[in-house]
């Protein structure tokens, strides 16, 4: 009896001290991660610092994969080189971090305009009608925005749809001149482009009678 007693214990002690020692292991694990994650995050942010992006871009992404409190950094970096690469006409590579910055920061309405900026430079106008879509879901008072889609939907030559958001600017604000000039602008458009209506036809009159034949000896 008194051995099982004694072996009972000696089993608890050796599993509160596995229990413990794994506790204290986790910790140091994530200690160290996170030491490991701010020396990164540190080199990123010199490396953004001395206009190295692709270095900063590197240093971030493997902090955020330790500590992922490094996001905001990390998105904010991708929006840096995407800018970079859109000012050196390298607008794919802009198009790629900017889609990196928006799964990182899926309701920043700044990296969809960006994006979407770069979109129409490269005539790509159904993606950028796409990315101001979901800009007016995240702002749909913003009239800069309807703006944009409506000039989109001018460019594109449906003008239903502009003169559907230019009218939602006006509604917003009266005197908004941009959406003035489109909607005269749209207007001539759909004026041009109404089948003219046919003139009436003119009513048929009678038929004269045919003229009788003189007799003979009349004047």
């Amino acid at each position: 009896m008194k051995k099982s007693l004694a072996l009972t214990v000696i089993i608890g002690l050796v599993t509160c001290t596995c229990q413990f020692a794994y506790a204290q292991g986790s910790k140091a694990a994530k200690a160290q991660g996170s030491s490991e994650a701010n020396r990164l995050a540190r080199e990123g942010a010199e490396a953004a610092k001395n206009q190295d992006l692709d270095k900063a871009v590197e240093l971030l992404r493997k902090a955020t994969n330790l500590d992922h409190k490094y996001t905001d950094e990390l998105a904010a970096v991708y929006q840096r080189r995407a800018y970079a690469f859109a000012k050196n006409q390298q607008f794919q590579e802009a198009i790629q971090d900017y889609t990196e910055a928006i799964k990182i920061e899926a309701k920043d309405p700044r990296i969809y305009e960006q994006r979407a900026a770069v979109e129409m430079k490269m005539y790509d106008y159904d993606k950028a009608l796409a990315d101001y879509s979901e800009l007016i879901k995240l702002k749909p008072n913003e009239t800069r925005y309807l703006n944009y889609r409506a000039y989109v939907y001018e460019v594109k030559d449906d003008v239903q749809n502009s003169m559907a958001d230019t009218e939602k600017v006006l509604k917003l604000d009266p005197n908004n001149q941009e959406a003035k000039a489109r909607k005269q602008r749209v207007e001539q458009k759909q004026a041009e482009r109404m089948p003219l209506t046919p003139p009436p036809s003119p009513a048929s009159s009678p038929k004269g009678s045919p003229a009788g034949k003189k007799k003979p000896g009349t004047g």
